[in-house]
């Protein structure tokens, strides 16, 4: 099967790229992050393309792309946080090894940078993303063959532990 080897998915903030690089390096393999071809086909970051365009457009647009995106990728492939909440995008998925990223919201809100890369969360970034865990977790559970959990953990433990899933 061609396409990628590995993808992560869980809520922003929860290391898909971070993990994703440290595992691709680890594989001798190329790391992509979804959320930078959304950018390079429409010149705004992923955060910015939700506020202006509306989550159903934004995921519009990302079912277009997906589909180029699994049939090139052979390496780590990091999505965005709502890019498998599409069913046409859940369906295309279903071949590949899909691991979810779990985290807990008190970690997400320590973690720095988070709201300025997702404008989408302003004006009350705890509210929104308790909602946004409670209605993605069972969502990226679904999709997904494996679940992480980073919670306290360090990048390179959790890359260890995802580089185990492959083996099984």
């Amino acid at each position: 099967m061609s396409g990628p080897v590995l993808i992560l998915i869980g809520p922003p903030g929860s290391g898909k790229s971070t993990v994703g690089r440290l595992v691709a390096g680890k594989l001798g393999v190329p790391f992509r992050d979804f959320d930078d071809d959304v950018e390079n086909e429409c010149g705004l970051p992923a955060g910015e393309l939700v506020v202006k365009l509306g989550r159903e457009a934004f995921s519009d647009l990302e079912c277009r792309l997906i589909g180029a995106v699994l049939a090139e990728h052979a390496g780590v492939l990091a999505l965005g946080g709502g890019t498998p909440l599409n069913p046409a995008i859940q369906e295309q998925l279903k071949l590949f090894h899909i691991v979810f990223l779990d985290v807990e919201l008190d970690e997400l809100l320590r973690r720095e940078g988070l709201v300025t890369l997702h404008p989408w969360m302003l004006p009350n970034p705890r509210a929104h993303l308790r909602q946004l865990l409670a209605q993605r977790r069972p969502i990226y559970e679904a999709v997904s063959g494996v679940v992480v959990s980073t919670t306290g953990r360090s990048a390179e433990d959790i890359a260890a532990e995802v580089l185990l899933t492959l083996r099984k």
